[in-house]
């Protein structure tokens, strides 16, 4: 299983890489390896202001729906428009191709609640 030194998480599986002064966004190796085969991805709309832990983003599979939440609290800036066409690419390059949306912090301070890589590997079972 791939959890990039580079990133950040959090206990519901996603990623967090910070560009510049936005959040990209995205589920980890460890949720797409969960739900199996992607059949479709519901994304935020840009510009939909966001509190953390806000239900952000749906994934269904054929296996199971799941939702995805906010990181932070922000802007919705970007979504990965790809993924209405192609949902797969989330389970092919989950950290590249793959990820959701971008997202402008209100506070950049927020981050420090985030788990680094060891943090999250120790939330998952049997990693």
């Amino acid at each position: 299983m791939n959890i990039p030194g580079d990133l950040q998480y959090t206990e519901t599986h996603e990623w967090i890489r910070v560009e510049d002064d936005e959040l990209v966004v995205g589920v980890t190796d460890f949720a797409q390896l969960q739900l199996s085969d992607l059949t479709y991805v519901e994304l935020p709309a840009v510009g939909d202001q966001v509190v953390a832990g806000d239900e952000v983003a749906v994934l269904e599979s054929v296996k199971a729906a799941s939702d995805i939440y906010a990181p932070v609290a922000g802007t919705v800036t970007g979504v990965n428009e790809l993924l209405a066409e192609s949902p797969e690419l989330l389970n092919a390059d989950p950290y590249g191709e793959g990820w959701l949306f971008k997202l402008r912090p209100q506070d950049m301070a927020d981050l420090d609640d985030l788990l680094d890589a060891d943090q999250y590997e120790a939330t998952i079972p049997d990693a």
